[in-house]
């Protein structure tokens, strides 16, 4: 198994699609990501957030509200990165060992990770296992029973829709876990992630990142959605609200729920590709996989767009 495309089909590739099927890109309703559709409000930045370097004020700022949000551990550090992505991609060299085990499926960008630095996915005799909680697309929920290799990677991209299940209180210097900003707080763009770990490991990881990891822009949308925790409890309540309704519209239309979380589901159906095909031609972008010629993922659409596919199924 080598570190190759086929391992890494992913969400979006609105261009293709339209290039495909035609239409502009205001046409097309993309629901192929777990990305909230509502994102936070986006703050007026400092003069400087685009021309000065990122100063120590401001990326303290940062990391103090994301300890506060999610109950950071006070033995445990945290750095923030332009996206989750970035860490995944340079966790491997962190770790000691040969062989990792990542349960499938999952989010496929773990194991590029890992076979790009020379380590073997298997379930044989892990020295590091990954699980993405809640998993994607399945959206599992693991356990602490689950940590039991001598390095874990937990991936919480999620997670914040049910910050209750958080594994975060086990990071320490054997295991990491991992928070993406884009997906609850819906603004993927800005590019931020962040890793909590023991100092031994954050201390590794900050020596691959290097200094000004996070835009100044980055640094002031992600410390004030961090800190506005009546907006994550709203918002937790209308996503929950608004999968419910997707699930009903679309089990109406013959597909059978099996599982994901409030920011994505997954479906089954009788031929995932005709599915995409169909609501590709009413101009809707969905996730289907390799591996499966039945699930079917589906985000939630926006408030003003449920019309459109409504009218395509």
């Amino acid at each position: 198994m080598s570190a190759d495309t086929k391992i890494r089909d992913h969400g979006g590739g609105i261009d293709a699609a339209i290039a495909h099927w035609g239409g502009v890109r205001h046409d097309w309703l993309d629901l192929s990501t777990g990305i909230n559709p509502t994102p936070y409000p986006i703050v007026p930045f400092a003069a400087d957030a685009w021309t000065a370097l990122p100063d120590s004020g401001a990326q303290t700022a940062l990391l103090t509200a994301a300890r506060k949000f999610w109950n950071v551990p006070d033995s445990a550090e945290i750095i923030a990165a332009p996206g989750a992505s970035a860490i995944i991609a340079r966790l491997p060299a962190v770790f000691q060992g040969t062989n990792v085990d990542i349960p499938t499926p999952t989010y496929n960008e773990h194991a590029a990770a890992f076979l790009a630095h020379g380590w073997q996915v298997t379930v044989d005799s892990p020295d590091v296992r990954v699980i993405v909680h809640p998993n994607n697309p399945t959206g599992r929920f693991w356990s602490a029973d689950d940590l039991d290799t001598p390095m874990t990677v937990i991936d919480e991209s999620f997670c914040d829709i049910a910050p209750d299940r958080s594994l975060i209180n086990h990071a320490d210097n054997t295991t990491v876990v991992l928070k993406s900003f884009g997906k609850f707080w819906g603004l993927a763009g800005i590019r931020l992630g962040f890793a909590i770990a023991g100092p031994d490991l954050i201390a590794r990881l900050k020596d691959l990142m290097g200094p000004w990891a996070v835009s100044g822009p980055a640094l002031e949308i992600g410390t004030a959605a961090l800190s506005d925790t009546a907006w994550a409890e709203a918002t937790r309540q209308s996503l929950q609200a608004d999968s419910d309704r997707l699930d009903q519209l679309v089990t109406a239309n013959g597909a059978v729920f099996v599982g994901g979380c409030s920011l994505f589901r997954l479906y089954e159906v009788d031929d995932a590709l005709a599915w995409q095909e169909r609501l590709a031609k009413h101009h809707i972008w969905s996730r289907i996989f390799p591996y499966s010629k039945t699930y079917l993922r589906l985000g939630l659409p926006p408030q003003d767009r449920w019309k459109q596919l409504e009218d395509a199924l």
